[in-house]
């Protein structure tokens, strides 16, 4: 039998709620984004196009999503074993070893930048033992990679643990009763489920390194046509008082980065849709 009064929510109504996020997103988004496309008002398509097929712009964008791929893919698999070992084991300092997942967050991407390429560079502690063998990794996209990788790592580790810690430890064991063995138990009956929040995760890390700045700028090398990334290009014409080009490079990037991201949710909600 019904009582006519209605559930009421730890948050306030419907109106107020949605209408906060509405303004909360405007700023903080929708008007930057406003203002993008409304400074490309002053851009011809002939300029618009000139820019976009510039080798050099065309370059950077593929040094940007190149490295940012590679590192997204790779904090993947780093990222599923670390929250794995956080997860199912105990040892001395898990809590030390936990907190310092979180570091790229706290560290000041040009801290880090700086600290990457002193590591990595020719005379570094790890870049000196790679340059006999002919293997430079800073100034060099491995080093734009292994940047991105310090940065994006967290996104991964922290999209899967909780996820982990929710799964019943006695599904496993029911597998484990049945015959399956180690192997099978993990990808039949705990991959499934952790194939989305990898999506998840690979997803924010991938976007995070196509506009991370602060700690590529000074292990990439900046080299045109090698190493320069187009979040550098941008700067570069923004210095050069080249607004329209600096708007347009933008816009591309940001159109590229849409769509892709756009591809991975849409595959990400697949996932979830088939695995239910």
């Amino acid at each position: 039998m019904q009582t006519g009064v209605s559930k009421r929510g730890v948050l306030p109504g419907f109106g107020l709620t949605m209408g906060y996020s509405v303004v909360y997103l405007s700023l903080v988004v929708l008007i930057p984004l406003s203002a993008l496309l409304l400074n490309s008002t002053g851009l011809t398509w002939e300029k618009f196009w000139s820019v976009a097929t510039d080798p050099r712009v065309l370059a950077s964008y593929k040094v940007s999503f190149m490295t940012a791929a590679a590192a997204g893919l790779i904090d993947t698999l780093l990222g599923l074993l670390l929250a794995w070992v956080l997860v199912r084991y105990d040892f001395p300092g898990k809590r030390w070893f936990d907190a310092i997942i979180d570091l790229p967050f706290a560290l000041p991407t040009a801290v880090a930048g700086v600290s990457l390429t002193a590591i990595y560079s020719q005379n570094g502690w790890i870049g000196s033992w790679f340059e006999p063998l002919g293997i430079r990794l800073a100034f060099s996209p491995i080093g734009i990679t292994l940047a991105l990788m310090f940065i994006g790592i967290p996104f991964v580790v922290r999209t899967v643990q909780p996820v982990l810690q929710d799964l019943d430890a006695e599904v496993e064991e029911a597998a484990a009763t049945l015959g399956a063995s180690r192997f099978r138990t993990f990808w039949r009956v705990v991959f499934p489920e952790l194939l989305p929040p990898l999506l998840t995760g690979f997803a924010l890390a991938f976007s995070r390194g196509i506009g991370e700045y602060g700690s590529v700028v000074f292990i990439s090398g900046n080299m045109p046509m090698k190493t320069e990334i187009a979040p550098l290009l941008i700067m570069s014409k923004l210095e050069q008082f080249d607004y329209a080009g600096a708007t347009a490079v933008a816009i591309i990037l940001l159109t590229i980065s849409f769509v892709l991201l756009l591809l991975i949710n849409s595959l990400q909600r697949w996932v979830r849709k088939t695995a239910r």
